[in-house]
């Protein structure tokens, strides 16, 4: 009597857990009414011949973050859950959860510098309206482009103040100057001194990291010669804030480095609050620089990657 429980309860368990059955399909399909059903498969957990676990996702993705915190001596990590490994849904949710950690953070007097690219626009595009008094939003980098490529620099910075209720502070020059006299030379105007001080004094930076590879932004708004990008994407791994870094988040080329208008990578290691918001395979190699170089304090992600800077 019992084994026969016993091969009845273990029979009922696999059509209901495994094949989906309803408990009147399977009561059917062996003889017997529903309600037997159901003692069975309560039997059949109460002996351990099922086993069920839960995962919870958000719980997983804690785990995650606290073990990048750790590996790359982080203040912070925030691991977004993306259902596809691909780089506009990865985009997607983790400029969604970099909204929602600001509109979380920012206060009164902040002064938050903002960089540019498709990632900032979509977080600039996902975040809510806050009432804060005395806010500053300043670009931490040139934003005029000599492309047809939109970087969406004026409408990010435009969008970031209009959240915060202040008015944007503009960085209008190339982000890269042919040579380092002319750039110099700008740099002296007091009102671009102004606003270059005030991305240094920023106690929030907002900001994501660019590739190497041929299709990069960079590569793509036309600031480099053939030589200059062959020099790049044979020594470097990424940028932020238009300065390219090698994989120790060492600077590439000091003259290129010259002539680059805005913060300098060092500046990001001094603020309160320094996030890189980044994802997707492509750009694992140049977070994992960015990271070693410490030039941020908290990192916004996603799954996929998390696991990979893991390895």
């Amino acid at each position: 009597m019992e084994d026969e429980k016993q091969r009845l309860s273990i029979e009922a368990a696999r059509l209901y857990y495994l094949s989906d059955y309803s408990q009147q399909d399977i009561a059917t399909r062996l003889g017997v009414s529903r309600p037997t059903i159901s003692r069975l498969l309560q039997y059949a957990k109460d002996q351990g011949y099922v086993r069920i676990d839960i995962v919870d996702p958000l719980e997983d993705l804690d785990v995650l973050g606290d073990r990048l915190k750790k590996k790359y001596n982080l203040d912070l990590v925030l691991v977004s859950y993306s259902p596809l490994n691909e780089y506009q849904e990865i985009q997607k949710q983790i400029s969604k959860k970099a909204a929602d950690y600001l509109h979380e953070i920012v206060q009164d007097k902040d002064i938050i510098g903002v960089t540019w690219g498709t990632t900032m626009y979509e977080i600039a595009q996902n975040l809510r309206p806050k009432q804060v008094k005395g806010v500053e939003v300043v670009q931490l980098k040139g934003g005029v482009s000599h492309s047809h490529v939109n970087t969406f620099a004026v409408e990010t910075v435009n969008l970031f103040a209009e959240a915060f209720h202040t008015a944007a502070r503009y960085l209008p020059l190339p982000v890269i100057f042919d040579n380092t006299a002319v750039k110099q030379m700008v740099e002296e105007d007091r009102h671009i001194q102004r606003i270059i001080e005030l991305g240094r004094q920023a106690n929030i930076a907002v900001f994501t990291v660019g590739t190497v590879k041929e299709d990069a932004l960079l590569f793509r708004l036309g600031y480099f010669n053939k030589e200059e990008q062959q020099l790049l994407e044979s020594k470097g791994i990424g940028d932020i804030c238009s300065r390219f870094f090698d994989t120790e988040g060492n600077i590439i080329s000091d003259d290129i480095n010259q002539r680059t208008v805005g913060i300098d990578l060092i500046d990001l290691r001094r603020k309160e609050k320094s996030i890189l918001v980044a994802g997707g395979h492509r750009k694992i190699e140049a977070i994992r620089a960015a990271l070693t170089g410490q030039y941020a304090n908290i990192l916004v992600t996603d799954q996929f990657t998390a696991q990979a800077l893991l390895i």
